[in-house]
């Protein structure tokens, strides 16, 4: 989890990195565990007497027009020199996933990278572009599993696909919950964080709905491209109090650690109404340039055991040795569990080139240095792990 309210994209605080014990790692065990939720009518049992209902009397918007009544909300890091750049990102990636100490894996994801050919030459979408997602459910994974299979073709059919990629992705965020809580065959009370990260060119949006979180590694420092949603946090929290929600203990309404979700329809009121809980995304978006190297996409599972400068100095270590995104995102699912993750695990590592990190050596200065930028980033670790 994120250590505060406020979204600072430079970290500077370098946590202890790992060893090198093996420990077994499942893959993909999502298939596996639907069957699982079905003999428990698809979801963990719930107390739904003690679910705390609060809405506002809000007119009732249909996504569109909720989009016409506020701002798009992508921030962006970018530079003139960015804009200049002749970097053309080439996109591989890997995943890992594992249900860690959990009864039920209730993650999913997707990983796109060649979206062009993906969606075909009819959708207007010719530059080269990729698209990978992460999607946390709770109380089930009907929630998960809709939006993971869904998300994109409500992007693609939005009226402002491909010409404006911000107000597309946000409306079909909307479009989803709505969907879901149309679909009679699913358990609508289910929900799911959702994080998508979509690629055009060399733009790079991200789109998050709940605590899933993406981190770029930049010549090995870590810059965070989303943040966290909880209900304690100044924004949110002012957010849900201002549309009567309350905070109990860290938790919406006493119910659910996250302040925003697809889905959880119990929690929400009719469809197009403000609700403290709301599918909403926040984007944030940047230019990828040389510097940038790879990108993490993972769920709390991950961001609870470790800060996101670890996760990258881990990642870059690991890409310098085999350059495979697929073993490095299984080595920080390995890491996490070291740590004692106490959540299903979904680590998805995107690389901008087919060639690995190179060494970042320090500039001469008044003391000679003979240490490289990454190795001082792993003492740095070590030693602050141990304090």
């Amino acid at each position: 989890m994120a250590a505060g309210a406020d979204f600072s994209p430079m970290l500077t605080d370098i946590e202890a990195c790992y060893n090198s014990k093996e420990i077994p790692v499942a893959k993909n065990e999502i298939s596996d565990n639907v069957n699982d939720f079905k003999q428990l009518n698809g979801r963990p049992p719930r107390h739904l007497s003690i679910v705390r209902h609060s809405i506002s009397t809000a007119t009732l918007l249909s996504p569109t027009e909720l989009l016409k009544d506020s701002e798009i909300g992508a921030t962006g890091i970018k530079s003139p020199s960015d804009i200049k750049s002749n970097f053309q990102p080439i996109f591989r990636s890997g995943s890992c996933a594992e249900k860690g100490p959990k009864q039920y894996m209730e993650d999913v994801h997707m990983c796109i990278d060649n979206l062009p050919r993906h969606l075909g030459e009819f959708t207007g979408f010719t530059l080269p572009g990729a698209f990978y997602g992460v999607f946390d459910g709770h109380g089930g994974i009907d929630a998960a599993l809709f939006v993971r299979n869904n998300i994109l073709k409500f992007i693609v059919e939005d009226s402002f696909f491909p010409v404006c990629l911000e107000k597309a992705i946000k409306s079909a965020f909307l479009k989803a919950d709505y969907a879901f809580a149309d679909d009679s065959s699913l358990d609508i009370s289910s929900g799911t964080t959702a994080l998508t990260v979509f690629i055009s060119g060399r733009k790079m949006i991200v789109a998050n709905a709940g605590d899933c979180r993406a981190v770029l590694g930049k010549r090995g420092k870590a810059v965070e491209m989303s943040r966290d949603h909880k209900p304690n946090y100044t924004s949110e929290k002012l957010r849900i109090e201002k549309l009567g929600g309350s905070i109990f203990d860290g938790y919406l309404n006493g119910q659910l650690s996250v302040s925003r979700a697809i889905g959880d329809w119990h929690m929400k009121g009719a469809k197009g109404s403000a609700s403290p809980l709301t599918s909403e995304p926040e984007l944030q978006e940047t230019i990828l340039t040389e510097d940038d190297e790879f990108l993490i996409i993972a769920c709390d599972g991950l961001w609870e055991v470790m800060s996101s400068q670890c996760a990258v100095s881990i990642a870059r270590k690991e890409l310098m040795r085999h350059n495979d995104p697929e073993k490095c995102s299984e080595e920080l699912v390995r890491e996490a569990l070291k740590r004692n993750t106490c959540d299903n695990l979904t680590v998805v590592v995107v690389c901008f080139s087919v060639d690995p990190p190179t060494r970042v050596e320090i500039a001469p200065g008044r003391v000679r240095r003979s240490i490289s930028a990454e190795g001082l980033n792993l003492l740095k670790g070590a030693l602050e792990g141990h304090l």
